[in-house]
């Protein structure tokens, strides 16, 4: 199986960074292939503009929609944009690993899919949700929180339903184009756990990557 995943943490030490290289050698062990964008360290650039093409369809008004179809038609993307383009069309399986801030994506990684997922690439041409681009690949967002898990309870939480937080990747990032979102992995609080409970989450991670890895065989065999 293939995997990719895309890490944003700016502190390798954090428990984000624990969460990522934990799932490498535990997936490595088992023969999987993986491979890691970790944003940070690759000094990723989220502003999305004219910096994503090397090529010109309109000189006069950029309109993003059009210059990504024309790039996707004439091999015009970035280097650094195409790089990671063709690590999404590799993998089988895509992880987010990032902290929820401000009840959302972190900028740079936020940035990554407006640049990463272009039209004529990620979708279009009515190729969205069961007719997606990436149907039969599988997404899974891991993240960790600032707040308890009692503050994003989907009755009563003070924050919200963490599900309707994460609706807007899950649906209409995964799933539009294409992709199974799974049930999110979630660490409440890290800040707060002690180290034997940090160790008892970093071996339910595990155990989340290979109920992933066995749904994704199960797809490929059935």
């Amino acid at each position: 199986m293939k995997v990719f995943i895309v890490h944003a943490h700016h502190e390798p030490r954090s428990f984000n960074g624990a969460l990522t290289r934990t799932a490498v050698e535990h997936l490595r062990s088992q023969g999987h292939e993986i491979v890691v964008s970790d944003l940070y360290a690759m000094g990723w650039d989220p502003v999305s503009d004219r910096r994503n093409f090397t090529t010109v369809s309109d000189p006069a008004y950029l309109k993003q929609q059009q210059e990504e179809l024309h790039a996707t038609e004439h091999d015009g993307f970035a280097p650094e944009v195409q790089a990671e383009m063709d690590k999404l069309r590799w993998c089988d399986a895509l992880v987010f690993q990032f902290p929820l801030w401000w009840f959302g994506l972190p900028a740079i990684l936020k940035g990554w899919v407006d640049r990463v997922f272009a039209m004529g690439v990620a979708y279009g041409q009515g190729r969205i949700y069961e007719n997606g681009v990436f149907a039969g690949k599988k997404a899974l967002l891991s993240l960790t929180t600032g707040g308890p898990a009692e503050s994003y309870a989907e009755e009563g939480g003070q924050y919200g339903g963490l599900s309707t937080l994460l609706y807007p990747i899950n649906h209409g990032v995964f799933e539009f184009t294409g992709m199974t979102a799974l049930p999110p992995f979630v660490v409440y609080g890290p800040v707060r756990l002690t180290p034997e409970e940090r160790t008892a989450e970093l071996a339910r991670y595990c155990r989340a990557l290979d109920g992933l890895v066995a749904r994704e065989l199960q797809a490929m065999n059935s």
